[in-house]
């Protein structure tokens, strides 16, 4: 199982993905002395630089060890080829429209909180989430390398 470069990819994208659960920070909405920041534990305001509150209670943290378990058992199910490329499909997928989501809300969520002009910062959690992306594509390539390999020698049989 290890042996197969799919179980890597899968393997990186869980890591990727589990990383913003330490409460890593997505974005930040910032005007003057004001600012929101968006993570998985949802959206906190930042105001006169020092102090922090939870301003939507967003439980996002779920569906991200929802996905991460969701990879876990796409890499475990190496037995079965092709319940893992449909699993790897839907995992691609779903963590596609993770990503478009984020992204609309990056371009879209500043005017919820400000009326006037206000900057957009990218943290690092945005990175890692966005990252996840290629490793989960690579590895529903691998896993259908693999199928390929497996059909052509059981047609020689």
């Amino acid at each position: 199982m290890i042996q197969r470069v799919q179980s890597i990819y899968l393997f990186l994208a869980i890591l990727c993905l589990g990383a913003t659960c330490t409460g890593l920070e997505f974005f930040r909405f910032v005007q003057s002395s004001n600012a929101f920041s968006f993570n998985v534990f949802g959206i906190e305001a930042i105001i006169d630089g020092s102090t922090t509150e939870i301003y939507k209670s967003i439980p996002i943290y779920l569906s991200v060890i929802g996905m991460c378990l969701f990879m876990f058992m796409t890499l475990m199910s190496y037995k079965d080829i092709k319940r893992q490329l449909k699993w790897a499909r839907s995992l691609t997928f779903l963590y596609c429209i993770i990503v478009v989501a984020s992204m609309v809300y990056f371009y879209v969520g500043g005017k919820v909180f400000f009326k006037g002009e206000f900057t957009k910062e990218l943290g690092l959690g945005y990175t890692l989430l966005v990252s996840g992306l290629p490793f989960c594509f690579l590895a529903q390539l691998g896993i259908k390398k693999d199928k390929k390999l497996l059909d052509s020698l059981n047609r020689l049989r």
